[in-house]
């Protein structure tokens, strides 16, 4: 079964169990800042009975492109319980989520690690092509590391893939 509720209308020991799906799910490199990041917005939460076996969220976030500043749905924490993957469980949190951004947001948008690039390309999630960059506190600054795995979901933007795209500032991974 998959439930979906603002981080606001999440019992606090649900959000406890799924920090440490996070934690055990990403092998220990998950941090605080990253946990943060994941808060404040609708999570899809996965149940096997009372057991959490699924996480993901969506938070709101600007992106400027374009020379405008979206609206973008920006998905956090997506993980699965390492005895439970393969059998569909991250693809119902992602359908859920992109449920959320495609009735609330003009585009969505992630950072895949490079394990998920396939999976988020088959879900029809588009790589960024071009340079990405942050609207850091001393201006912007370019996030080459970043370029190529970031990827969006358009919904009513329109984008141009090839052109630079920056995100707003936060603590920890900008992406």
């Amino acid at each position: 079964m998959i439930t979906t509720a603002h981080t606001s209308g999440v019992d606090p020991a649900v959000l406890a169990a799924a920090r440490k799906l996070c934690d055990d799910a990403f092998d220990g490199d998950f941090a605080d800042e990253d946990w943060e990041h994941a808060l404040g917005g609708v999570h899809a939460l996965v149940w096997e009975g009372d057991e959490l076996i699924g996480h993901g969220s969506v938070v709101q976030r600007r992106l400027l492109h374009g020379g405008r500043a979206l609206r973008a749905g920006y998905i956090e924490a997506v993980a699965v319980r390492a005895d439970r993957r393969g059998r569909g469980h991250g693809a119902s949190v992602m359908a859920a989520l992109e449920g959320v951004v495609r009735g609330a947001y003009e585009v969505g948008a992630l950072s895949a690690s490079e394990d998920a690039l396939d999976f988020y390309a088959a879900r029809g999630w588009r790589p960024w092509r071009g340079p990405s960059s942050v609207l850091a506190p001393g201006g912007p600054e370019r996030t080459e590391d970043d370029d190529g795995g970031v990827f969006v979901l358009p919904v009513t933007a329109s984008l141009d893939l090839d052109g630079p795209l920056a995100c707003d500032w936060r603590d920890g991974d900008v992406w």
